[in-house]
């Protein structure tokens, strides 16, 4: 059996609009800054406080970071509703998940820095849910780089990392893979560099979705 653990924003789904416009909303309303777009996009993969705290410049999340987290939490429902943003997913995306399902030697998962209710309403939005039997989220585990999502995962699905496979469009993706000793690809459709995610110590790059396939035997 191999476990192909996916990272949600940025690799299953588009949702850089949608999570920017909600950060621009949650700053505004601290009586700060509004970020740049390429700002949020860099964070994008990290728990939501942690990635609060690097936006506005801090070492760690403080007391303001946790609480501007929980006002990005109270209002991106009624942002999501009025904004026209939304979460789509990425062309070709499906048919590999479908793919992928249909094997009897895959398991699928997904581990993400969003919430647990987050995820799930993705999931449940798209019609993914039964595809992904093992999830981990930023309820659950410390934030991406570090190595529990995917530890985790494979403890619960009885599989050893080095028969897992971790794929993400951020840097932070590839870190936590091989910290935790299983493969990274990284996807060249989302919100990092080509070039940064070699550097993070992806084991492959693929352009396409279907791409996925060939590294997935």
């Amino acid at each position: 059996m191999k476990l192909v653990l996916f990272d949600c924003d940025g690799t299953l789904v588009d949702s850089a609009g949608l999570i920017h416009e909600v950060m621009r909303h949650t700053f505004r309303d601290f009586k700060k800054p509004e970020p740049a777009f390429a700002t949020t996009k860099s964070i994008i993969g990290l728990t939501l406080d942690i990635a609060i705290a690097r936006m506005d410049g801090k070492p760690h999340a403080d007391d303001e970071a946790v609480a501007m987290a929980a006002h990005y939490k109270a209002i991106f429902a009624e942002v999501r509703r009025t904004s026209g943003f939304g979460e789509t997913m990425f062309d070709g995306i499906r048919g590999v998940l479908d793919a992928l399902i249909a094997r009897e030697d895959v398991w699928l998962g997904a581990v993400t820095g969003k919430s647990r209710r987050g995820l799930e309403m993705i999931l449940e939005g798209h019609g993914l849910k039964p595809h992904f039997l093992f999830c981990r989220t930023a309820d659950d585990c410390p934030s991406k780089p570090h190595p529990a999502m995917v530890s985790e995962c494979c403890d619960e699905a009885g599989i050893v990392p080095q028969e897992t496979i971790v794929i993400g469009d951020a840097v932070y993706d590839m870190q936590m893979a091989k910290a935790a000793g299983a493969t990274a690809i990284g996807v060249a459709w989302g919100y990092a560099a080509i070039d940064d995610l070699w550097k993070a110590g992806a084991d492959a790059v693929v352009e396409r979705p279907a791409d996925l396939l060939a590294y997935i035997h």
